[in-house]
């Protein structure tokens, strides 16, 4: 075990960081050793402790990073967009839909093609769908009890932009490739730093503010002349830094060391 002068985190994200004492994530406390667990009580702050504990830290009044209210939006699409709508966050327009009619329902308020998604635990692209007849829609809707559906933009940019503390630390522009509508790495689109609008950025930046979200990584799409915000995404990739020239593990330690997060 490394010097208790170390902060502390849970989950593995900042393993590669020489500042931070990586214990794990173990639901069974008393599955710590005594001074595992004397380390975790006396920190002042817990770094990426985890959706089963960023709650109990926050009751116990414990700082931590990413907040707790952070955890709480992660890979859940319906309460992000919720939270769109709260709080006036320009987004594709999306509907929920429950029970058995379904499929007549959604008939009833989109037009092929729209967007369907999975709409909680899905990630990287993975469970997004371009329905563009009936047969698909009754595919999608056979995979999950809720529907998710959003309006299909013509999109001109997609971009990543990521934020870290209260920090822009940098965006990227994706192209899908030829074929593919998801905009996603994982699908092999192909990253960018050209050509990015202000306007994406200072939109993503703002809804973080506005969301409280500190550490995130939030798609914003250009359809028109206008920006729309698809989602966050709290256990975002490395790949755009990689590409960037960034070192994710350096910069990390460095922000901690400098009091930014």
């Amino acid at each position: 075990m490394e010097s208790s002068e170390n902060v502390i985190a849970l989950e593995a994200r900042l393993r590669a960081c020489r500042n931070v004492t990586t214990l794990g994530v173990r639901p069974d406390f008393s599955s710590y050793s005594p001074s595992e667990a004397r380390l975790i009580k006396d920190a002042k702050k817990i770094y990426y402790p985890s959706v089963y504990y960023a709650d109990m830290f926050a009751a116990m009044g414990k700082k931590t990073f990413p907040s707790a209210h952070n955890y709480r939006f992660v890979q859940d699409k319906i309460k992000q967009t919720a939270l769109f709508y709260l709080l006036g966050i320009p987004c594709p327009r999306t509907r929920v839909f429950y029970g058995r009619f379904r499929h007549e329902k959604i008939i009833q308020h989109f037009q092929f093609p729209f967007v369907a998604k999975i709409p909680r635990g899905s990630a990287s692209g993975r469970g997004v769908f371009l329905i563009t007849r009936p047969e698909q829609l009754a595919d999608y809707i056979a995979l999950t009890k809720v529907a998710y559906i959003q309006e299909y933009l013509k999109v001109e940019k997609d971009i990543r932009v990521v934020i870290i503390g209260d920090h822009f630390v940098h965006a990227y522009r994706r192209t899908p490739v030829p074929g593919e509508f998801r905009c996603n790495v994982g699908f092999g689109a192909n990253i960018s730093f050209d050509d990015i609008p202000a306007a994406a950025i200072d939109l993503a930046r703002h809804t973080a503010k506005l969301c409280r979200w500190n550490d995130v990584g939030i798609d914003v799409c250009v359809s028109g002349r206008n920006c729309y915000i698809l989602e966050a995404n709290m256990k975002y990739g490395r790949e755009g830094f990689r590409q960037a020239g960034i070192d994710y593990g350096h910069l990390m330690e460095t922000m901690i060391r400098d009091g930014k997060i």
